[in-house]
C-alpha cells in the first residue's frame, strides 16, 4: 500500500473535490472509515474536546496532539489530514513539530499564521503574525520534512484581521514557498468563496463549520467553484454531543431506562464494528498454531 500521504495527494489531484469528515477520536475515525470515508481530518477543536472537555484555546501540547492523532493512524487505513496548530513556536519548533507529526503517521498537516495562543479559526478575537514570520516558520516546516509523501498546508487567518486581499496575498506568497495545500480560514459570503481558488495557482481547501462564519454548501459547488478539498473538522464532535445529551436526557431526566437503550447500536453491533471477532479468530488462529507445534514437538 502507498504512504498516507502519496494517497492523500491522489484524492486532492482528482478531479473530483475531496470530502473530509472530520473525527472527534479513534472510535469515530473507525466509524467513518467503516461508512465509507477516503479520507479523514482532525484537528485541535475536536482533540481538545475529546481529551479535555475544553474549548480550542492552545490548551494541547505538541506531543498530546501528535499522540491524539497516532492512535487514529494506528486504527484507521484512510489516510489522516491534521491540524499542527501555530507550529508550536519559531522555527526551531515546527522542526520538531514536523517530526512529530511524520512520526504520527499522518497523511498531511497545516500550519497557521495565528498568534500564539490560538483560536479556533471561526470565533472572534483572533489576530495573525507578521508575514515574514509566518513565511520562515513554513519554510522552515519544508526543510525539516523527511517524508516528501506527506503534504504541508499552509493556513491564513487574515481575513478576519486584514481583509480577503492580504488573505489572498500571504497565502500567494506561502505557496510559492512551497506550500503544497492552500487554505484560508473563514470566508463569509460567497464572493470571497468564488475569488479563493479562482485567484490562488494551487490546491484549495475549504473549511466548514456548522454554525461558522463560512456559508454551507453542497460538495458538488465547491467542484464547481474550483476548490480541491472540504473538510468538516468539528461536526462529529457536535453530533456527539447532541445523541449523548438525548440519551442522559431520556435516562437521567425522564427515567426511562428501556427508551434510553434504544439510542445505541447495541452490544452486537459495536463489538463487530471494534473488530470483536476478528480479534477472536486471530487467538484462536494463533492458538491452533501454537498447539500444532507442541504436538510436533512432542511427538517421537
Amino acid at each position: 500500500m502507498k504512504p498516507p500521504g502519496s494517497r492523500l495527494r491522489a484524492l486532492i489531484d482528482a478531479p473530483e473535490i475531496a470530502v473530509l469528515p472530520g473525527v472527534h477520536d479513534t472510535l469515530s475515525a473507525l466509524v467513518a472509515e467503516f461508512s465509507g470515508a477516503k479520507a479523514l481530518a482532525a484537528g485541535g477543536y475536536s482533540a481538545t474536546a475529546a481529551l479535555l472537555g475544553r474549548p480550542d484555546s492552545s490548551q494541547l501540547s505538541l506531543t498530546e496532539l501528535a499522540d491524539f492523532y497516532a492512535r487514529i493512524t494506528e486504527r484507521v487505513s484512510v489516510p489522516l489530514l491534521a491540524d499542527a496548530d501555530t507550529g508550536f513556536g519559531n522555527v526551531t519548533n515546527v522542526a520538531r513539530t514536523v517530526r512529530m507529526m511524520e512520526r504520527a503517521g499522518v497523511g498531511a498537516f497545516f500550519i497557521e499564521d495565528q498568534v500564539y495562543p490560538k483560536r479556533c479559526g471561526h470565533m472572534a478575537g483572533k489576530a495573525v503574525v507578521a508575514v515574514d514570520e509566518m513565511a520562515g516558520k513554513l519554510k522552515a516546516a519544508l526543510d525539516s520534512r523527511q517524508d516528501e509523501s506527506v503534504m504541508i498546508m499552509a493556513r491564513t487567518d487574515a481575513i478576519a484581521t486584514d481583509g480577503l486581499q492580504a488573505a489572498l496575498d500571504r497565502m500567494a506568497l506561502y505557496r510559492e514557498i512551497g506550500a503544497d495545500i492552500l487554505f484560508v480560514e473563514a470566508p463569509t459570503d460567497l464572493v470571497q468563496l468564488r475569488r479563493i481558488p479562482s485567484e490562488l495557482d494551487g490546491p484549495c481547501l475549504v473549511n466548514l463549520i456548522d454554525g461558522g462564519a463560512t456559508p454551507i454548501l453542497a460538495a458538488g459547488e465547491f467542484q464547481d467553484m474550483g476548490y480541491a478539498a472540504c473538510v468538516m473538522p468539528v461536526t462529529a464532535t457536535h453530533v456527539i454531543v447532541k445523541a449523548l445529551k438525548a440519551y442522559y436526557g431520556d435516562l437521567l431526566e425522564n427515567g426511562d431506562l428501556r427508551e434510553a437503550m434504544h439510542h445505541g447500536i447495541g452490544f452486537a453491533a459495536y463489538t463487530e464494528l471494534v473488530g470483536l471477532p476478528q480479534q477472536r479468530a486471530s487467538e484462536q488462529a494463533y492458538l491452533d498454531a501454537a498447539r500444532a507445534l507442541a504436538g510436533t514437538a512432542g511427538a517421537p
